[in-house]
């Protein structure tokens, strides 16, 4: 059996071949599958657990299916769907997952993250990251009308591109220094994380040994996919 790692699908109504891809995913892991992470961003934006748009629905149906075969699904908070409640986890059979989080992963403490909290070298980003994901801001969000949050996600998504295009490469980047402490912090020997849309495998010495840090890719125009077994990892996209 194998467990699966993906993150950054941006999933929404603007890229349904996107939702096909994933729902052509579970369908053919599902056999396979021990236990499948979701490490952020499922969704291009989540507007609240009471405002599953039309599009999503599909995605609702097709994670619920994949959880009633049996396979647990753990999923993260990323950037883009914070608002992420207990309603979702019934909703799809899914198990929210706190940040950061360790598991075992066939004998290696493994170290999961989004990934936005390595980017430290992004100050501006961290300040909004620490508004947004407040208990006071979300409640303040889910008070308004579902109308309302559409626009605000709009808005959002609109502010994001222009950040992304006035910001260099390397600010968005992770923070190398980051990177270590969070490793000499978790005392793990592996890191698996999402959010830079960088996908590679970085092999590192710190204080003496060897650990590893995974990036996930995003789904924009393929699947990527980390796949870990007793065997060792297997990865596309990657």
């Amino acid at each position: 059996m194998t467990t699966f790692f993906v993150a950054d699908l941006h999933l929404s109504g603007e890229r349904l071949q996107t939702i096909e891809l994933f729902q052509q995913f579970l369908l053919e892991q599902s056999p396979h599958a021990e236990v499948l992470y979701i490490l952020g961003d499922l969704f291009e934006a989540w507007l609240g657990d009471d405002a599953v748009l039309p599009d999503m629905v599909p995605v609702v149906n097709a994670l619920k299916t994949f959880t009633d075969s049996g396979v647990p699904v753990f999923v993260m908070h990323g950037n883009r769907d914070f608002l992420l409640s207990e309603q979702f986890e019934k909703l799809t059979g899914c198990t929210l997952l706190a940040e950061p989080a360790i598991i075992d992963l066939y004998g290696t403490p493994t170290l999961l993250l989004h990934g936005d909290t390595l980017c430290t070298d992004d100050v501006a980003y961290q300040k909004l990251r620490a508004v947004v994901r407040s208990p006071e801001w979300k409640a303040g969000v889910l008070k308004k009308p579902i109308e309302e949050r559409i626009e605000m996600a709009s808005q959002a998504r609109a502010q994001s591109q222009a950040h992304t295009r006035e910001k260099s490469e390397k600010i968005m980047d992770v923070n190398a220094q980051a990177v270590e402490a969070a490793f000499r912090e978790h005392r793990v020997e592996r890191l698996i994380h999402g959010h830079t849309h960088r996908p590679t495998v970085h092999e590192l010495t710190i204080d003496g040994h060897p650990v590893t840090r995974i990036v996930l890719g995003d789904w924009s125009d393929q699947t990527s996919v980390l796949r870990v077994d007793e065997k060792g990892l297997d990865s596309e996209g990657l």
